[in-house]
């Protein structure tokens, strides 16, 4: 997978001509006039089950490979919370921030971005699909199709956390790349939610997850980190504009895990461009003159184990 080039413009004016951009953005293109009526989250995300294609069962691999095409493929991740509360941020991927997210890394030089996204639920609340797995791509058609594939599905519970690991375990279990097999450089992986992080993950329960087959034990949130930070840069998007969000224990639990590597988000709209702001400091690039970074805060703690947050220019 991975072939192919991302257009922005295509995707701005198919965007335009399916109804699926918001309202703003498209009067912005100068595509569309007043009249113009975006398409609702249910109207853009068709599934009212599990896309045949994005069941995790089964999965054996998803690779990001170099090509004449892509010659220096980088992966990068993005696992969507798709309970309740957060299926605004993949609808707000699809209205407006994604094209300005690819188009913003693109313009700034980065080489080969190859992406695949994920879709996050709760494995302890009964949810029928806790993990949905799409393929690296390039193209900004393919990317739309796994994008929109994905199954609102808007479960989890009172358990107090969401199966954000889970991205960690299939990133590092099920996927292989060739920047870091030819090139020894990593990946990047985004999880983006409002929840703290379940921290334990039975065998019977990755086993139904990822099948009978598979080989798996009992892992903890701190082992699967671990692994996956071996060939990926991990990092954690936390929104906080949900009452589950602004609880400061959320925050803690994050921040506990992965440091300054938590990245929090006031507001959805903004995830797009603190993802794409990060890509460029990972890759060493920066913003197009006139465009401003978004602002992400990083946990830290101070010298007494208290967190703090910090601003820090993505």
């Amino acid at each position: 997978m991975g072939g192919g080039t991302y257009s922005y413009s295509d995707a701005v004016s198919r965007g335009v001509t399916s109804g699926k951009l918001n309202k703003r953005f498209a009067m912005d293109t100068g595509l569309v006039n007043d009249s113009y009526t975006p398409k609702s989250a249910p109207d853009i995300f068709l599934q009212r089950r599990v896309h045949h294609e994005m069941r995790s069962v089964g999965v054996q691999m998803r690779e990001s490979r170099d090509s004449e095409e892509h010659p220096n493929s980088l992966p990068i991740i993005i696992a969507l919370d798709v309970t309740a509360s957060m299926s605004r941020v993949p609808h707000q991927l699809v209205a407006e921030g994604f094209p300005k997210l690819m188009d913003k890394i693109l313009q700034a030089g980065v080489e080969d971005p190859q992406v695949m996204f994920l879709a996050i639920g709760d494995h302890e609340c009964g949810d029928q699909a806790p993990l949905q797995v799409g393929q690296f791509e390039s193209s900004d058609e393919l990317l739309e199709k796994w994008l929109e594939a994905i199954w609102l599905e808007g479960g989890g519970g009172g358990n107090a956390g969401e199966s954000y690991p889970l991205a960690w375990y299939f990133g590092a279990n099920h996927t292989a790349h060739d920047r870091w097999e030819k090139r020894k450089k990593k990946g990047i992986l985004f999880t983006i939610g409002d929840e703290p992080p379940l921290s334990h993950f039975p065998a019977h329960a990755l086993q139904r997850i990822m099948g009978a087959g598979s080989q798996a034990s009992d892992e903890t949130a701190k082992k699967l980190l671990e692994r996956v930070q071996e060939t990926y840069e991990v990092y954690h998007i936390h929104i906080q504009e949900t009452h589950r969000g602004r609880q400061p224990d959320s925050l803690e639990q994050w921040g506990d895990l992965l440091g300054p590597n938590v990245l929090a988000s006031q507001h959805h709209d903004d995830v797009a461009g603190i993802i794409a702001d990060k890509i460029l400091e990972v890759q060493g690039k920066r913003p197009l003159p006139g465009v401003k970074p978004k602002e992400g805060k990083g946990v830290h703690k101070n010298d007494d184990g208290v967190n703090e947050e910090d601003i820090e220019m993505m």
